[in-house]
């Protein structure tokens, strides 16, 4: 008995070590990258500064990927860069996917496993995932005709639930009444394949509760941003006058971005579509006779090009320089 507490206690010291050595390899990334950035304006930091913000990316990557499954792709990012590692959760997405795997295979024994490890956290959560593994076992049993199988499974596993999960007691009793039809049986949604997949997905959920981890991912959250950031209704226009060098006007994060919110511009800026530069006092917008406007720096510049003749960009109609009009912004 005393060995097997010592065991614990050893285990139990291990993982806490192992717990701070983690925290201290990311503060220490917190620092450079806070390091970094106040020395941005120093032209010899740049390449630090360019590594840790890469390193920040990927960062994010792998969680995401790792959250959404692609476990493959993660570990050849963490292959690539091993930092990494001490800067991810990867311990418990890979346990994760063991779980997933077993589900997907339609076995619930990892799961199970799994409940037993974090019985104590998951009932202060009061998860029902545990329940659910059981009523899918049931549920199995019934449909391959195991039926005094599934009335020994019910009473070990699914009769005491009813305080919490009445009506889903109630159906699986009912099973016995019906065909195991998927087509007929007033029951056909339990005997469903994607059960699985729902499995799968609450799992997911109750994992991100166990160990407080937010709903999405920070890559999520950091893109979604950016998207309505950047997103104007211009991005949604035709096709002629959305910005070549905007991202939301590709056609992707366009598709993407559209169910964000547009960015909260208090006071308009004019950039002009040729150079990329703002028009203002030192760079006058100037209008064209056929209703284009550019900034006057471009204009003169594509004038002494072609001996005072300037071509629109958009309409390739042809001017003298002499027919601009400067434009006033009220």
């Amino acid at each position: 008995q005393t060995r097997k507490y010592k065991r614990k206690i050893e285990e139990s010291f291990t993982d806490e070590l192992d717990a701070a050595q983690i925290c201290k390899r990311r503060i220490e990334h917190l620092r450079m990258g806070a390091s970094a950035f106040e020395n941005a304006s120093d032209p010899n930091n740049e390449p630090v500064l360019s590594q840790w913000k890469r390193t920040r990316l990927d960062r994010f990557l792998v969680e995401h990927l790792l959250r959404t499954g692609h476990y493959a792709t993660a570990m050849k990012l963490i292959d690539d860069n091993r930092q990494l590692k001490s800067l991810t959760n990867i311990d418990i997405y890979l346990v994760a996917q063991a779980v997933e795997s077993s589900l997907l295979n339609r076995e619930t024994a990892t799961a199970l496993a799994w409940c037993h490890d974090n019985r104590s956290k998951l009932k202060k959560l009061h998860s029902q995932f545990e329940f659910h593994l059981r009523k899918q076992d049931f549920i199995e049993l019934i449909r391959t005709g195991r039926r005094v199988e599934a009335v020994r499974h019910a009473r070990k596993y699914l009769v005491g639930q009813e305080d919490v999960c009445f009506e889903e007691v109630q159906q699986c009793t009912g099973m016995f009444a019906f065909s195991t039809s998927d087509t007929i049986s007033p029951y056909k949604h339990l005997l469903d394949p994607d059960r699985w997949s729902h499995l799968v997905e609450e799992f997911r959920s109750e994992n991100y509760r166990l160990f407080q981890l937010s709903t999405q991912s920070v890559f999520s959250a950091v893109l979604q941003a950016g998207l309505s950031v950047l997103k104007t209704p211009q991005c949604y226009g035709s096709r002629d006058k959305k910005n070549p060098d905007c991202p939301i006007c590709e056609e992707l994060l366009n598709e993407l971005a559209k169910n964000s919110p547009y960015a909260h511009c208090s006071q308009s800026r004019l950039i002009d579509s040729i150079s990329g530069q703002p028009m203002n006092s030192d760079n006058v917008p100037m209008m064209l006779p056929n209703g284009y406007v550019y900034g006057e720096k471009s204009l003169q510049d594509l004038a002494a090009e072609n001996e005072g003749i300037i071509v629109c960009p958009k309409t390739k109609e042809i001017y003298d320089i002499r027919e601009m009009k400067k434009v006033y912004v009220m």
